[in-house]
């Protein structure tokens, strides 16, 4: 299966380092050395990932994101030379699924990619935690097959991310999950202390879904030991 990959950092040679590794996998690369090229592919190549340098020079891939979010659902991957939390937190409030600092390993990225690669896969080909592809409660409606969510009777606008993790929370209705958990079922990867990722979405559902921490109808915080959406 052919796997379509944007690049867009404006550091030639880290662009360049990440295109060869890429292709040494044997995916497809769209590499971009700055972002108004990389916004006309966006919306002319059929992309099944993109990885996106945070500090450009005309537009930065924090709206790169955002843009993307508007209308595509594919995995995204940010960049960052900082180490500033602030930095992770905006890029996955604006829709990314995962970031890496740089310096980084080559390998590394490969290895990310491949871990979202096969989480998209794996929830657009309909391969679901439970025999029902159809959750249904409390005026939320999810359909797996299609990756829709209604709250009400409107639609709400996921990431990819956010539906895996919402959905995974539906199927363990009634048991407290921890973040570990949350984790290692959407990522696919080892969860590691300190890491706030699942912390970020589960703030960014509660948004969407105009839920609050404090008196939460749906996603509730069970504090020191994760997170849980009762029967």
């Amino acid at each position: 299966m052919d796997i379509n990959i944007l690049v867009v950092d404006d550091e030639k040679e880290i662009a360049d380092l990440i295109e060869l590794y890429l292709k040494n996998e044997n995916f497809n690369v769209y590499k971009f050395y700055d972002a108004q090229e990389a916004l006309a592919c966006i919306h002319s190549i059929k992309l099944d990932l993109a990885i996106l340098d945070v500090m450009m020079p005309d537009i930065d891939g924090f709206e790169i994101c955002r843009r993307i979010r508007e209308q595509y659902h594919f995995p995204v991957i940010m960049l960052t030379a900082k180490e500033e939390e602030i930095d992770k937190i905006t890029g996955l409030t604006l829709g990314a699924d995962d970031y890496i600092t740089k310096p980084f390993r080559p390998l590394e990225v490969i290895a990310r990619v491949k871990a979202q690669i096969r989480r998209f896969t794996k929830y657009n080909h309909q391969e679901t935690l439970q025999n029902d592809p159809i959750i249904d409660f409390s005026g939320l409606i999810l359909e797996q097959n299609t990756r829709r969510c209604m709250l009400n009777e409107k639609q709400l606008s996921l990431t990819p991310t956010e539906f895996s993790i919402l959905w995974f929370l539906c199927v363990n209705r009634g048991r407290v999950v921890s973040s570990e958990e949350v984790f290692q079922e959407v990522w696919g990867e080892k969860y590691y202390s300190g890491n706030n990722t699942v912390m970020v979405h589960i703030r960014h559902l509660r948004e969407k879904m105009y839920d609050s921490a404090e008196n939460p109808k749906f996603i509730k915080t069970v504090w020191g030991v994760g997170y849980t959406i009762e029967k």
